[in-house]
């Protein structure tokens, strides 16, 4: 009788890259799905314009090095992180920024340190902020949601401003395009207005902008289904969450008229997206669970800290990249102490 022996491991992986990331992609779909009925279709062009760009970027440095790149565009990380650029940028932004945004994400940010696993700063937010400090203008060029808009942009229509700038005959600019939620608040709060003058506005909803209340409510349906799959722990959701809303909560309490209800602050902006989506990077991120929570804390924290006095309406991608910067020191001082030492002698 033949005896067969394998050599370990014995059992199947079932945390492959490519598992994960397909799992994070489907839980962006309903987030999506809400950003293209609010927005039109300049999001869903955004995004393929962005994951070709992406791939071909990838597919061309890991050629350069003499190796073949079927194994790193299989993993679909490069895919991951052009969606998650393309649905933090607004839905028109022209096509060569969007290549601009995946050459500095996919060149600079991850195949400069050695590709998937090596990239100390989160590759998308990266991007986003390089882009958003060099023009930003486009990069605050928000389309006025579909129940609020003069004008509904068609496919072909989206498709021309993206390639050419070209708007439909007889529009203007201000006739498609508006202030997003955070950046009216934070005009109007500058000019003094109360916060029942601010919320006259027809473009507040029940917590926060309209349409971007619902489109965070279907990202965090699609967080929670990370958290049920456990692609994800709910340490740095919970803590990023937590600490925006007990700062905003502080602030409101004090002076209400000067500070926004505080579930403002979680359904307006891409608060709940960089909870669950962005922050929970696994390469980029704490890895120690006391660490977890500090780094989600920490970025909850400066994002209220950015929204309110800083220079930036939105500060995700800011408070991101600076605790990744903090990640791998909080690791080190969060450490689980090894069994055996540093306790009492018996």
């Amino acid at each position: 009788m033949k005896t067969f022996i394998a050599s370990s491991p014995h059992v199947a992986r079932v945390n492959r890259v490519d598992s994960i990331m397909l799992q994070v992609l489907l839980a962006l779909v309903p987030g999506i799905l809400a950003m293209i009925w609010f927005f039109g279709w300049g999001l869903l062009i955004n995004i393929l314009l962005a994951a070709t760009f992406a791939v071909a970027a990838e597919c061309t440095v890991i050629l350069a090095r003499g190796r073949s790149p079927l194994p790193a565009i299989a993993d679909l990380s490069a895919v991951v992180t052009a969606v998650l650029f393309a649905i933090s940028v607004p839905p028109i932004l022209p096509w060569w920024m969007t290549l601009l945004g995946m050459l500095f994400a996919i060149v600079l940010v991850k195949q400069l340190y050695g590709g998937m696993g090596y990239n100390p700063f989160n590759p998308a937010m990266a991007a986003y902020v390089f882009l958003l400090v060099s023009y930003p203008v486009a990069m605050t060029n928000w389309l006025t949601p579909t129940m609020l808009a003069e004008h509904h942009l068609s496919f072909t229509e989206s498709l021309r401003i993206i390639l050419d700038g070209s708007l439909p005959q007889g529009l203007s600019w201000d006739a498609v395009t508006s202030a997003t939620p955070l950046d009216e608040m934070r005009g109007k709060l500058d000019r003094d207005l109360t916060m029942d003058e601010i919320r006259q506005s027809p473009l507040w909803g029940a917590f926060g902008g309209r349409g971007w209340e619902w489109i965070a409510g279907w990202f965090l349906l699609g967080g929670l289904y990370l958290l049920w799959k456990r692609i994800i722990t709910w340490h740095i959701p919970a803590s990023l969450l937590s600490s925006l809303l007990v700062c905003a909560t502080l602030f409101w309490a004090i002076e209400p008229q000067t500070h926004p209800f505080p579930a403002f602050h979680l359904f307006s902006g891409a608060a709940i997206l960089g909870a669950f989506f962005i922050a929970t990077d696994p390469v980029t991120a704490c890895t120690t669970t006391r660490g977890q929570i500090i780094f989600g804390a920490s970025i909850g924290a400066l994002v209220y800290v950015i929204r309110t006095w800083g220079g930036y309406p939105d500060a995700i991608a800011f408070s991101v990249l600076l605790l990744n910067i903090a990640a791998p020191m909080i690791d080190h001082y969060t450490q689980p102490r090894v069994f055996g030492h540093g306790g009492k002698r018996g």
